[in-house]
């Protein structure tokens, strides 16, 4: 019995959340993929998953396992990579994350980069503004934006973005310009619930030190794309990341205003799960997410 074939068949069903979507992946046969599994649950005496017919989901001794199985196969593979040799062409499949508009502006180019380089490669790009469980989802790379908290992920910074306000030039010209924070509360408002901080907005005041005004907002969405097209109408201030409006403080479409009062940059990390050796596909596109971020203006 090959034990680390039945481990990849069964984190192959257990991620997919059934037998056919997973024989697919792994170019098998379904009833091959389900007498792989039998085998693996006869040989652990335990049973892994739960099926319906509507669903598969892993059972709590089968989520142990899964995250057991994810590590002993990521260590196998690094080790192969390890033993081929540095140079070794990376291969096989990659799995990564990011937030959703910085993935599509940043991370989905180096994406298309990298499949481009590497042909034997294969990517699974996760965009989603949430922080992900690396190991519990099974993936191999993130970015990161904001501080990281103490894990034992590994951690490469490679930039930084600012929390910025912003309104079009059109509005600018009809209303008075804001010089402090609380005059804020005499201008039309958007804000963005996708970007965690509808109602309380934090300031850095040279006197006072961090101050959190209370704002009430005219208009609120739920992503940051369309609080980007009100405000660039022309009908009032919004507040987002640097990076999100980079190309429309870039053409002119809209204008910083009260700089000065600019909470601190957040840093931009890659960060991936740990382990003995880094295999060669995930090293190679950590280097080369690694050069085209740290090359762009909007994120330095």
């Amino acid at each position: 019995m090959d034990r680390l074939h039945l481990m990849s068949v069964f984190v192959a069903v257990a991620e997919e959340q059934g037998f056919a979507a997973a024989a697919r992946r792994l170019q098998m046969s379904p009833p091959a993929v389900t007498r792989a599994i039998t085998a693996l649950e006869e040989h652990l005496n335990v049973k892994l998953l739960n099926r319906t017919t509507r669903y598969v989901r892993a059972t709590e001794a089968g989520q142990r396992y899964l995250e057991d199985a994810r590590r002993i196969l990521a260590d196998a593979d690094a080790a192969d990579e390890a033993a081929a040799g540095i140079n070794a062409e990376p291969r096989g499949h990659l799995a990564v994350t990011a937030p959703v508009l910085f993935g599509r502006m940043f991370v989905m180019p180096g994406i298309v980069n990298y499949l481009e380089q590497y042909p034997e490669t294969e990517v699974a790009a996760q965009f989603m503004d949430r922080n992900v469980n690396l190991l519990e989802e099974g993936i191999d790379v993130g970015i990161r934006i904001g501080e990281l908290p103490d894990s034992s992920m590994r951690a490469l910074r490679v930039g930084s973005v600012r929390l910025v306000l912003c309104a079009s030039p059109l509005y600018l010209k009809q209303h008075k310009l804001p010089q402090r924070p609380d005059e804020l509360l005499e201008h039309t408002i958007i804000t963005s619930s996708a970007g965690n901080n509808a109602i309380g907005w934090r300031f850095n005041t040279k006197d006072k030190g961090e101050k959190t005004l209370r704002i009430k907002p005219r208009l609120t969405v739920t992503t940051n794309d369309a609080a980007i097209e009100a405000a660039v109408r022309g009908f009032g201030i919004t507040r987002l990341m640097s990076y999100q409006v980079a190309p429309q403080l870039a053409s002119g479409d809209l204008k910083i205003i009260l700089s000065d009062y600019e909470p601190t940059p957040r840093p931009i990390h890659i960060v991936h799960r740990e382990g003995r050796y880094t295999s060669t596909r995930v090293r190679a596109f950590i280097d080369l997410m690694a050069e085209q971020l740290r090359s762009n203006p909007a994120l330095n």
